[in-house]
């Protein structure tokens, strides 16, 4: 018997396949690190200063973005687009948790891009699909899982055992290297019957996958840089290197480690996919029948690269010998500074200048290598360069339309037509590319709905936001899900959702649906009227030409809906046609009574017109006669209050005369008043004067005109005949200035004044 660790047949066979793998593509690995180098510029060294023309990075750089920009959009249908409400539902959900993985997770994204670029430069990029539930305890105690022993009594387990549930599940895509590919030799990918791809795992994820006791038993001795044997003081991480292998022919997949010749693992198709394989067809460069060796681009044009690269070099080499170069006569050292320090409107002294003219000057000292020559050559250069570099565009199939480049005498029409010549090896690319997207995603769709649970893809659908009708049938819809899921529906992606999206393109397919929509129900709608039999049939062709168009497939559920109202009102039965004699003879009698019914209304309108006249007039009648009372009483009431008026306005006047009497008696009384009193004040002045003046004469005469000289006794005397005067004048004015009372008589008109 045969040790644990000892190779066996199985593991020994395995070996030599992947053995005859290698020695198969020893050749194209090789060369793909080549074109990496060179795409790189890795073989440029430090000291090497030969220019080069990196055509291989331009041509990438330029053919990827216009195959792969941006993340497909997965379009999920009905195979057969029958009236199949429940496969309705179940195609959205599973859209909707498509789009959700690819968006989501940036796994999807960095695998294309790595497969777009390794078709582009190696000639092959794969990736591969995987199943990957994360698992967790419960809060709320124990739970059996579903691949527990359903004959085991639950009371045989123990209190203490915890059970792992399903927290959260996904369908990742990884990217595999393309050194670390590998299939069964084969002529054509359908021959293929087993694929493998090396796994780099730690310690720590060795003993996750295989147990603790196998785990720690693999030796960690590859490293996923160059695949080769590491020793133990190396700085890079040691690494466990395991053969994931895929058989189709015993579907199985094994797990082999080279180091200990053995198999790990095996199962027995563990994922249940279609086609068995986790990975789609590789995305290959150019193939031929006879083998899956592909040849690389950048191999079909390198001829030509190595001559730009050479033309590049003879560039640079006649831009550097575009210098001024001569000799000049050492007896004018002037000379030499005239190309080192001469500036702009610079001149420099020569000395002996009659000598120097004398051999006629610059012309006779100094003689300049000729640089025609040099400059014509490059010219030259260039003109290759670009007839090369169009020798590369013709090969590769790179336009000018595609670069960017127009000719500006070139009409539209014209470009318009290079453009589609020259993309017709680019949609060949697209299409390859969505191809292998496409399988990709199928991929992930039948591992989603085969092992994901019914929990997990309502949750990446997001139900909640469908209608109340579509929430009904998702129970059903998630079991025609975990059926065959390609078998009842189209998986597909189209070419241009994964490059830049145009909007006016897109603005245009929708007002094309609208208007073929609408002009379609305007004349069915005509026809459907005249015979309601063919119904069911316009609706049909209806949602024919709806589904033809992306913009229709979401509208798609709202057509089922009306179409089967339609249907079913088309359905119910109809009354029967009448016979056409006797639906003459009804319109006759009908139009006979019609004619009577209208003389009928023309008599009672005529009666009905003649009531209402004379209504009219007698209502007319009683409004005259109310008009002229209402008339002659507002005649009455204006007659009343003019003789008032008139009474009053007497009154007033008569008022206003016998009060203007009494105003004008008292004005005159008080005018005599008045000038009584500017008499009597005129009176006092002048005997106030007087007396002054006697005063003055009295006082003059006694002093004998010696005022200034006079006693006392005098001035007492003067001063006492003063103090006379003024208290005879004061009483004269207090006489005149008394208040006078005026005296009216018994009627109240003034008599008097006192």
């Amino acid at each position: 018997m045969a040790k644990k660790d000892s190779p066996d047949s199985e593991v020994t066979e395995w070996l030599n396949t992947i053995s005859a793998y290698e020695r198969t593509f020893k050749k194209w690995e090789g060369r793909v690190e080549k074109i990496l180098k060179r795409y790189r510029d890795d073989s440029r060294g430090y000291n090497d200063t030969t220019a080069k023309f990196n055509v291989l990075w331009s041509n990438v750089q330029t053919i990827s973005p216009a195959v792969f920009s941006r993340l497909p959009k997965p379009e999920v249908t009905r195979r057969y687009r029958d009236n199949d409400p429940v496969g309705r539902v179940a195609s959205i959900i599973l859209q909707r948790a498509l789009e959700f993985e690819v968006e989501h997770y940036p796994d999807y994204k960095a695998a294309m891009k790595n497969c777009v670029q390794d078709r582009f430069l190696g000639g092959r990029g794969i990736a591969w699909v995987r199943y990957e539930p994360h698992f967790g305890v419960p809060d709320d105690g124990f739970q059996i899982t579903e691949d527990a022993d359903e004959a085991q009594d639950e009371s045989e387990i123990p209190d203490d055992t915890e059970k792992e549930v399903i927290e959260y599940e996904c369908a990742p895509v990884d990217y595999v290297h393309w050194r670390e590919f590998g299939h069964k030799v084969a002529r054509t990918w359908e021959e293929v019957t087993a694929v493998w791809r090396k796994v780099y795992l730690s310690r720590s994820a060795c003993v996750e996958r295989f147990g603790e006791e196998l785990g720690n038993k693999i030796p960690l001795d590859a490293s996923p840089k160059d695949d080769k044997k590491i020793s133990k003081s190396d700085d890079m991480e040691n690494q466990a290197l395991i053969y994931e292998i895929w058989d189709k022919e015993t579907d199985s997949a094994i797990w082999l480690s080279k180091s200990m010749n053995r198999i790990l693992d095996k199962r027995d198709d563990p994922l249940e996919l279609e086609n068995f394989f986790p990975c789609p067809r590789p995305l290959y460069a150019t193939l031929t029948s006879d083998s899956l060796e592909p040849v690389p681009d950048f191999s079909l044009y390198q001829d030509q690269a190595k001559e730009l690269d050479s033309l590049a070099d003879k560039i640079d080499g006649l831009i550097k010998a575009l210098r001024v170069r001569g000799v000049y006569d050492a007896s004018v050292p002037e000379l030499m500074r005239l190309f080192s320090e001469g500036e702009d409107n610079a001149l420099l002294p020569v000395k002996n200048w009659s000598a120097f003219s004398e051999k006629q000057g610059l012309r006779g000292a100094i003689d300049l290598v000729d640089l025609a020559p040099i400059a014509s050559a490059l010219v030259e250069a260039y003109k290759a360069m670009d007839q090369v570099k169009q020798q590369i565009y013709d090969i590769t199939g790179i336009s000018d339309i595609i670069r960017g480049q127009t000719n500006a005498n070139e009409t539209a029409t014209a470009q318009q037509i290079k453009g589609q010549y020259a993309s017709l090896r680019l949609k060949s690319m697209q299409n390859e590319v969505s191809e292998f997207a496409q399988e990709l995603i199928q991929i992930k769709a039948q591992i989603m709905c085969k092992h994901f649970s019914p929990e997990t893809l309502t949750k990446l659908a997001a139900v909640q936001q469908m209608s109340f009708e579509d929430q009904s049938l998702i129970p059903q819809a998630i079991q025609m899900l975990t059926q065959d899921p390609l078998m009842s529906f189209r998986i597909e992606v189209a070419a241009d959702s994964m490059v830049q999206a145009d909007e006016d393109q897109e603005k245009k397919d929708r007002m094309e649906f609208l208007t073929a929509a609408g002009t379609f129900i305007e004349k069915a709608g005509q026809a459907a009227a005249a015979e309601p039999m063919i119904v069911p049939l316009v609706m049909d062709m209806l949602k024919f030409g709806v589904t033809a168009f992306k913009v229709g497939r979401t509208m798609e559920g709202e057509f089922d809906k009306v179409a089967d109202e339609m249907k079913a009102k088309a359905a119910q039965p109809q009354p029967p046609k009448p016979d056409p004699a006797m639906a003459k003879v009804q319109q006759d009698g009908q139009l006979a009574q019609g004619e009577m019914q209208l003389r009928q209304a023309e008599l009672q309108q005529t009666a009905q017109a003649s009531q209402m006249r004379l209504q009219m007039e007698q209502q007319r009648d009683e409004h005259a006669m109310q008009l002229k009372a209402q008339t002659d009483q507002l005649k009455m009431q204006q007659e009343l209050q003019i003789s008032q008026q008139q009474q009053a306005h007497e009154q007033f006047m008569e008022q206003s005369r016998q009060q203007f009497e009494q105003w004008k008696i008292e004005f005159e009384t008080a005018a005599k008043v008045t000038i009584a009193q500017i008499s009597a004040k005129t009176q006092m002045d002048a005997a106030l004067m007087a007396a002054e003046s006697a005063a003055s004469n009295e006082v003059t005469e006694d002093l004998g005109g010696e005022a200034e000289t006079a006693e006392p006794d005098h001035l007492g005397k003067l001063a006492d005949m003063l103090g006379q005067t003024l208290q005879a004048i004061q009483g004269m004015a207090e006489a005149l200035t008394k208040p006078k009372t005026i005296i009216r008589g018994p009627d109240g008109r003034v008599s008097g004044v006192q």
